[in-house]
């Protein structure tokens, strides 16, 4: 397996193509809008150059990864060849539906046809296409280069060989991939989206504020970062999404968007993203400020 296409070339895509270019796979990188390809480029290139600076990467290294990504933005030229295509791209159940329908006439039939989903059925992604035993989700951690985790989720149709070949895969990509079955929010989001829902509830109920439920959670859980900053990294929007896939497909009151949340959404605060969430985010700047919307 030496061909890979990945579709979208937003936060997830741009680094799920940079990290299998730097293993020496070959890397198509499609999506519709040549100035997101051309900012993904610059993103990529900027990520090796920090690894460069650490001294986890050399010159050489930084100029052979980038000579294995060719962008483009026709789907059908993209996909002819792969041997795996990785589809990145927004968190829309109709536009993945969408997607691996017309994948599934353009790839060759021995293709493996994988998507970052963080939550929607790869049972459904799969019954669209002419081959349901090669469709295996591959959900990524953001950043995707630094993050080794990647659940591996087995559709209903998706067979031993199939999943076989991906877990080995991913260990080639240095990462850790853990085998989960196909159910709402697989592992990580069906634990994370709780966590983050309640914290959201906890500031809408007024018990503390948001900087005091990081803190609690950072400092008292060990959590790297805190609830509220890890949904703005995340985006509100697609902790939303989430939340309504697990509430529609569990049926449980418990995973039910906070008022909060959806109020945010819609009011276009998504996070780091949108320049403000629960904190604003100013260009160049490090440094954590509480949303004015939430200072006491």
């Amino acid at each position: 397996m030496t061909n890979i296409t990945v579709i979208g070339s937003g936060t997830m895509g741009n680094g799920i193509a940079h990290t299998f270019a730097q293993h020496g796979f070959k890397v198509n990188l499609v999506d519709v809008n040549p100035d997101a390809l051309a900012r993904a480029i610059q993103t990529i290139t900027g990520n090796l150059d920090r690894q460069v600076k650490k001294g986890t990467i050399d010159e050489q290294l930084k100029s052979s990864t980038l000579n294995n990504i060719i962008t483009l933005t026709d789907l059908k030229t993209a996909a002819a060849n792969a041997d795996l295509v990785i589809e990145a791209a927004t968190e829309n159940r109709e536009i993945k539906l969408n997607l691996f329908k017309q994948l599934s006439d353009f790839c060759k039939e021995s293709a493996i046809l994988a998507s970052n989903t963080s939550s929607i059925s790869i049972t459904q992604i799969a019954s669209v296409t002419k081959n349901p035993a090669n469709v295996i989700g591959m959900h990524f951690m953001n950043p995707v280069p630094v993050m080794k985790l990647v659940e591996v989720i087995r559709g209903y149709a998706t067979t031993d060989e199939v999943t076989g070949t991906i877990m080995a895969l991913s260990r080639k990509l240095n990462k850790v991939p853990v085998e989960v079955n196909d159910y709402p929010g697989f592992v990580a989001n069906r634990i994370l989206m709780p966590m983050i829902n309640e914290a959201i509830y906890t500031l809408y109920e007024g018990v503390a504020g948001v900087d005091e439920i990081d803190t609690v959670m950072k400092l008292g859980m060990a959590h790297p970062m805190g609830p509220l900053q890890l949904a703005d990294f995340i985006g509100l929007d697609v902790c939303l999404a989430i939340l309504n896939v697990l509430y529609n497909g569990f049926g449980n009151q418990k995973y039910a968007p906070c008022p909060l949340l959806v109020n945010m959404v819609t009011a276009g605060h998504t996070g780091v993203k949108s320049g403000s969430g629960f904190y604003k985010y100013t260009a160049g700047s490090k440094e954590l400020v509480v949303a004015d919307k939430f200072l006491k």
